[in-house]
């Protein structure tokens, strides 16, 4: 509960008039049923004119829907329905004997065609991917010349040609595809074209590129004015044009059911909230926020922008990446990643995110038109994105280009392993390997995982910049130390030889701990064998009898025993002679043999009083009632 509290307060008066639509629908939903109808009618109709006005599609129908792919899954149902005009009855029956295509660009998002056929019950050979140029124009749009050869050739073999999806605002890179020439293409073969992407957020504005533009002609476009308008839980929008009601009730696109209708209401609400000039002024802000980082990125040498020029123009959506001649290009994945995750972490309101795509690789993409509304990203958050970019392009740099030094110093030391990961933004890893050969596996990777456990405690307490880590939490290396970012002051040899050197001195310190223990082992084992050795030859001396308690006592008062007394010593010096430093002399003085003189001395002090009770004089008597209180004291003892 304090999580959703805490949630909503970020949400703002337009999200609130979006969740007030659902709980209005929910009382709506009972009201009596021509009264439903109506109300219901009504609020499809206006919300479905508002935007057609908005986005400029003259004459369009409007399918609400929860899932932003349900839209397209229903205008390929529309566009079989009105190839195959006994599809109703006969079912897929008539799609065996012209096989159905489904075009798509290699650009789209990932899974959608797969999402498609799943929905419709076609089979994975309806999908035909269209690659991208190779040779002219953007490397994210659609090669017309080769699309125009693939339907060609389909139609030769019998195939039909059915729908085609291009993008106006491709998901990784914001591109547009050749929309006016891809409308030809579907009019020459009788194909239906469905246009979707971030693009399309901008036909709100005054000046929109041609590009752009050319989607209003298009046979459907799907719109999420949910992130673009920061809506929370309003449904994404599929506006199409057909001129049969009969093939559009069939596709499943209109319904009879007035609460179906009702999924409108938040958007409704919404849109009443924020007007005409509300709508364009997040558009707007959003397209302003893009520009402001784009021509900063322009002073910038290291960054490249993976778009070309005309795109950047009108695109919303900014990619970028981490670009240097030499260091760079043996690492591309790390700065990019390295440089999207702390910028993502340090200047969380500016929403940038890291993508994959298929040319440039790793990039960084800021798209405020799907997070700025969300996020309440302002222009003080771009600027300070291009500071801590600023600030971070010196010491990336200076980490890739000493990235290849420390992997060649760390091989170079025996006792070192050095750990590849890419996804490390840092210098890299190393894992300190225990010397002793002589155990077996599961001690030497007990003992590699303390020293390195330990290693690591000790490094973190040294005082410099570099911040030293156990690693990623996903890396399969287990007992590693990884290394961050590094500064152009750096010495790479003195920190390889400061973590050999530490790395040594725990080694020789747990080297002299187990031995140590093993020496006190041992001295406590064989103390335990001479007491029970002494107590066995006790056992012999005296004979068994003597060790039952009443029939001992009695032996005991008539024949005393007349036992010698016996010790043992555990002398704890005698082992620490092994840990002595070479080289010590033999003349000094040490707490060895201060033990050793003081033990002497008591050997000969008690020498001198065993000497001297001898020679007393002792009656008789006195000796045998010393002997008799003894045997009665046994006695009351057992």
């Amino acid at each position: 509960i304090l999580q959703l509290v805490t949630a909503c307060s970020y949400v703002g008066e337009q999200g609130h008039m979006a969740l007030l639509g659902h709980s209005l629908a929910a009382y709506i939903s009972v009201l009596e049923r021509e009264r439903l109808r109506k109300l219901t009618t009504r609020i499809l109709s206006d919300t479905t004119l508002w935007l057609c006005r908005l986005f400029r599609y003259e004459n369009g129908s409007a399918y609400y829907h929860e899932d932003d792919r349900e839209g397209l899954v229903k205008m390929c149902r529309l566009a079989i329905n009105t190839h195959y005009e006994d599809y109703a009855t006969e079912g897929f029956t008539l799609l065996s004997s012209k096989h159905p295509v489904i075009y798509q660009s290699a650009a789209c998002r990932p899974g959608l065609g797969q999402h498609l056929c799943s929905q419709l019950g076609l089979p994975l050979s309806s999908l035909c991917i269209v690659p991208c140029n190779t040779m002219f124009g953007s490397l994210h749009q659609m090669d017309v010349a080769l699309l125009d050869k693939l339907i060609r050739d389909d139609r030769e073999s019998g195939k039909l040609p059915l729908l085609l999806i291009a993008n106006a605002g491709t998901p990784g890179a914001g591109h547009t595809d050749k929309l006016s020439r891809l409308k030809e293409l579907c009019v020459q073969y009788n194909m239906w074209l469905h246009v979707e992407g971030v693009n399309l957020a901008t036909l709100v504005l005054g000046q929109v590129s041609s590009t752009v533009t050319a989607a209003t002609k298009c046979d459907s476009i799907t719109l999420t004015p949910g992130p673009w308008l920061g809506l929370p839980a309003v449904p994404a929008v599929t506006l199409y044009r057909h001129e049969d009601p009969a093939l559009s009730l069939a596709a499943g696109l209109t319904s009879s059911q007035p609460v179906e209708k009702l999924r409108a209401l938040p958007l409704w609400l919404s849109l009443q909230y924020l007007g005409h000039d509300g709508i364009l002024q997040r558009i707007k802000h959003a397209s302003q926020l893009s520009q402001q980082l784009l021509e900063h990125l322009k002073t910038l040498a290291s960054i490249k922008t993976s778009v070309g020029e005309l795109d950047e123009l009108n695109s919303p959506v900014v990619v970028f990446r981490f670009s240097q001649d030499n260091s760079a290009r043996k690492f591309p994945f790390l700065g990019c990643m390295c440089l999207g995750e702390q910028l993502a972490q340090q200047v969380p309101l500016s929403g940038v995110d890291v993508v994959e795509l298929e040319d440039e690789g790793t990039c960084v993409r800021f798209s405020p038109l799907m997070t700025a509304a969300a996020l309440g990203t302002q222009e003080n958050d771009v600027a300070a994105l291009v500071e801590k970019l600023g600030e971070m392009i010196p010491v990336l740099s200076c980490t890739l280009r000493f990235r290849q030094d420390f992997k060649d110093e760390v091989l170079q030391k025996a006792s070192l392993s050095y750990i590849e990961d890419q996804s490390w933004p840092g210098l890299g890893g190393v894992r300190y390997e225990a010397r002793t050969t002589d155990l077996d596996e599961d001690k030497r990777q007990y003992r590699v995982e303390r020293i390195n456990s330990d290693l690591l405690k000790k490094l973190m307490e040294l005082d410099t910049d570099l911040y030293f880590s156990d690693g990623p939490e996903f890396c399969e290396e287990k007992n590693c130390i990884f290394i961050g970012m590094a500064t152009e002051d750096l010495d790479v040899a003195e920190l390889v030889e400061t973590i050999v050197s530490i790395g040594r001195d725990i080694e020789e310190s747990g080297k002299l701990f187990e031995n140590m223990t093993e020496v006190v082992r041992r001295g406590i084992q064989e103390a335990e064998q001479q007491l029970q050795k002494a107590n066995e030859e006790k056992l012999m001396e005296e004979g068994v009898l003597r060790q039952i308690p009443l029939v001992g006592s009695v032996l005991n008062w008539f024949s005393p025993v007349q036992a010698s007394v016996k010790g043992r010593t555990f002398n704890l010096a005698e082992g620490q002679k092994l840990f002595r430093r070479h080289g010590a002399g033999s003349d000094s003085v040490s707490d060895t043999s201060s033990v050793s003189q003081l033990e002497e001395s008591f050997r000969e002090t008690a020498h001198v009083q065993a000497i001297d009770a001898e020679e007393a004089e002792v009656p008789q008597e006195h000796h045998v009632h010393i002997v008799a209180e003894m045997a009665l004291s046994d006695q009351h003892t057992s």
